[in-house]
């Protein structure tokens, strides 16, 4: 069943629709939404929402979807359709403008009613990309606040990371922050890279959903998914990596490896005079975790996560 839960006129006989299609098993079981492209240049969880659609219809065709589970595929279509991150002619971030009002502008009349449609769910998944500038391995982020309600649900996610913020670092204008402080518990994902699609972090995703559906007994599934054991920090194992200086950045490591202080990460170089300009060396033992994607750096530009791990061994992850 597909369900337009926003609706707003647009000049030139246009409109706004928030869609979702929902899957029902059981109206008394457990309701678990999957919500993504907030960001219109953000497209892994297009995969993610095809693949996990193909999945439900044959759980429900075998009678064992046990709850009720609604996909949104697009919390921004506008910025979907114009590939552009915010929303288009207002230019505001659909990730800040929670809770929303009914009576605001249209961004924010939108985040009311995006938000009143999730709330009461007993889980809900925000899944994002990185931007085009960074890749991210599949991982899930979440404030010390909401971590001891939640991690244990993302430790069946399926993902290699788990990043605890420090609350004070949680912007109270996401859907994720408005959702948990409403008491409906809810995770979010990061992978990949803006405006790509890797489907191997889809396909990763998709086991690791199927798996907390299985768990909570939204889907009944006789499958045994192998789950990933996530390396987990609380934020202050985490290196930042930025440039120092202009140039072309050209990584000489692989995404998600682990590496050793002192090692090449990559130089960044003048390509009029064929140069070196700078090396990047990791200042830690450690796996890195975010890496820049898109060569065109300038000094400040942030170049690689690192999450510092005496454990984590060269060529491991």
């Amino acid at each position: 069943m597909i369900e337009s839960v926003v609706s707003v006129t647009l000049p030139v006989t246009e409109s706004l629709k928030i869609k979702r299609k929902r899957y029902i098993g059981c109206e008394q079981g457990k309701r678990v939404a999957i919500v993504t492209g907030s960001h219109g240049d953000e497209l892994e969880g297009q995969y993610l929402c095809f693949r996990l659609a193909q999945e439900l219809e044959s759980f429900k065709e075998q009678g064992k979807l046990k709850g009720s589970v609604d996909i949104y595929p697009a919390l921004n279509p506008l910025g979907v359709d114009s590939i552009t991150r915010n929303i288009p002619y207002f230019d505001v971030d659909m990730n800040r403008t929670f809770p929303g009002r009914e009576n605001g502008s249209l961004p924010e009349f939108v985040a009311k009613g995006v938000l009143d449609s999730l709330t009461g769910a007993d889980l809900v998944i925000d899944i994002h990309s990185s931007n085009i500038f960074l890749r991210e391995i599949p991982q899930v982020r979440m404030d010390e606040e909401n971590a001891d309600k939640l991690i244990h649900l993302a430790r069946e996610l399926n993902v290699d990371f788990l990043w605890v913020y420090p609350a004070i670092t949680v912007l109270n204008s996401t859907l994720a922050h408005s959702l948990n402080s409403l008491n409906t518990k809810t995770l979010v994902v990061e992978m990949g890279v803006g405006m790509r699609i890797t489907q191997q972090y889809g396909e990763q995703l998709l086991e690791g959903i199927l798996n907390v559906l299985t768990k909570i007994g939204v889907l009944e599934c006789e499958k045994q998914f192998d789950i990933r054991k996530p390396l987990i920090s609380y934020g202050e194992e985490v290196h930042f990596i930025n440039s120092p200086c202009s140039g072309i950045f050209i990584p000489k490591i692989q995404h998600w490896i682990g590496i050793k202080k002192g090692d090449l990460l990559g130089h960044i170089v003048d390509v009029l005079d064929g140069k070196i300009v700078h090396s990047v060396h990791s200042p830690c033992d450690g796996v890195v975790f975010t890496l820049r994607e898109y060569p065109v750096v300038y000094e400040g530009s942030l170049l690689a996560r690192i999450y510092e791990n005496s454990e984590c061994r060269r060529g491991s992850m």
